[in-house]
């Protein structure tokens, strides 16, 4: 791992930069945990690792997910967030979506299609909900914190 300019990298470049801050710093932790996760099965998919290792760390992923996006979710019912309805059925259905990519993976998927769905997938959704729906969270409870005088 590398840290520069409020960057930490991995190793295969998975990145982690300010710009994907919320503010927030449990649910910004939780995301920076999620890139770890993420960056260890693309690395363990790269090297060609025993099979069990990725299997472990996307188990991991998919049981992480669901403590996140609960924790994420009780934010958004302590600070009133409007949209909190929408936002949990985004989840809800990359729950779905992350149990079948492991369920996939179980049955047939080889580490190079893995390492693929999990860029397409995985980062791409990550990231864009990152920038897009939490930031719009953190922008609320930072609101209702300055509201409430917190």
């Amino acid at each position: 791992m590398e840290t520069s300019n409020g960057k930490i990298s991995w190793k295969y470049g998975l990145a982690w930069s300010q710009e994907l801050e919320t503010g927030n710093e449990t649910i910004d932790s939780q995301h920076k945990q999620l890139f770890k996760l993420i960056s260890d099965i693309v690395e363990a998919c790269m090297n060609g690792k025993d099979a069990d290792v990725p299997k472990k760390a996307l188990d991991f992923l998919a049981s992480y997910t669901v403590k996140h996006f609960a924790d994420e979710e009780a934010l958004q019912l302590q600070y009133g967030f409007p949209d909190y309805e929408r936002h949990k059925k985004i989840h809800d259905d990359f729950k779905v979506t992350a149990a079948a990519l492991v369920e996939e993976y179980n049955s047939e998927l080889s580490l190079e299609k893995l390492n693929s769905k999990i860029h397409s997938v995985v980062i791409h959704w990550l990231t864009r909900h990152i920038k897009g729906e939490d930031a719009k969270i953190a922008a609320h409870i930072r609101k209702q914190a300055k509201t409430q005088g917190v």
